[in-house]
């Protein structure tokens, strides 16, 4: 019985100068016919180093000078400005409701990006902070000290390393059983009190006690439900999926409280590496 060959991820081909793309081409469809796929040509593209290309929210090439070169796309870019412009121009929200709805949309960004080159105008969102910072003050009950002030924590700063990439060791691959190493890499991808936690926990859920893997996003949660309390005993590290369940569960358990027992407490749905 035929069996359809499957077609394989979206696929950048980098070519050096004195490569033949043909022959290059044609050495991939044979490695991967020989595993049951093919080749897209509607999703694959050749390209030189110099000339780069557009991938995952990026932008990587090589320059003349040799040196490689990551930056967020053009397109990343202005999706983000959209909803950034989107809350700062909402009649609905205040400076200060802006300020902290505005905060995990850019450090999260920021986070993605942290090892692409992230100084000059462009990406440094100096010109979006302008836009923002003038229609803080624009607000009856905002002086130009305190729009600087919710400025700060609308725009929170995170550092980047440019090409500071944690590159995987030797042959390691996904699929080799290593799971210490991989919820060891994993946790890299998180910072601040996240990161710490994950450390302390051995790159195990707190709920679950299983590894954390990059296949699911990594939570932080307040175990007293206050999320003002930031004491290292009060906070776990755990799957997406254990979180979800526990806020579930205290929904559940609300519906039997005594009418005056107070508020339960909402999902922690902080952004990747935010503290």
């Amino acid at each position: 019985m035929h069996q359809s060959a499957r077609y394989a991820d979206d696929m950048v081909i980098i070519l050096k100068p004195k490569d033949n793309a043909e022959v290059i081409l044609s050495k991939i469809s044979q490695f991967l016919a020989e595993r049951g796929m093919k080749v897209s040509e509607k999703k694959t593209k050749l390209t030189a180093t110099t000339d780069g290309f557009d991938f995952l929210g990026w932008n990587f090439r090589v320059q003349k000078n040799g040196k490689f070169r990551c930056v967020p796309s053009v397109d990343n870019h202005k999706a983000f400005r959209q909803k950034v412009k989107a809350i700062v121009n909402n009649s609905n929200y205040g400076a200060t409701v802006k300020a902290k709805k505005l905060a995990p949309v850019v450090r999260g960004w920021r986070n993605y990006h942290r090892y692409c080159k992230m100084d000059g105008s462009r990406n440094s969102l100096v010109h979006i902070e302008t836009r923002a910072f003038r229609v803080f003050n624009k607000e009856t009950k905002q002086s130009r000290e305190s729009s600087k002030k919710l400025l700060d924590i609308a725009f929170p700063w995170v550092p980047y390393s440019e090409n500071k990439h944690v590159n995987v060791k030797g042959e390691k691959s996904r699929f080799d059983g290593d799971i210490i190493y991989w919820s060891e890499r994993n946790s890299k991808l998180y910072d601040g009190a996240t990161s710490q936690a994950l450390k302390r926990q051995d790159h195990a859920c707190g709920y679950c006690g299983l590894k954390l893997l990059n296949d699911e996003r990594v939570h932080l949660h307040h175990v007293d439900g206050n999320h003002n309390n930031w004491k290292r005993n009060n906070l776990l590290a755990i799957h997406e999926s254990c979180h979800d369940y526990l806020h579930m569960s205290k929904s559940v358990s609300q519906e039997h409280r005594e009418p005056d027992a107070g508020k339960p407490a909402r999902p922690d749905l902080t952004e990747r590496g935010e503290a």
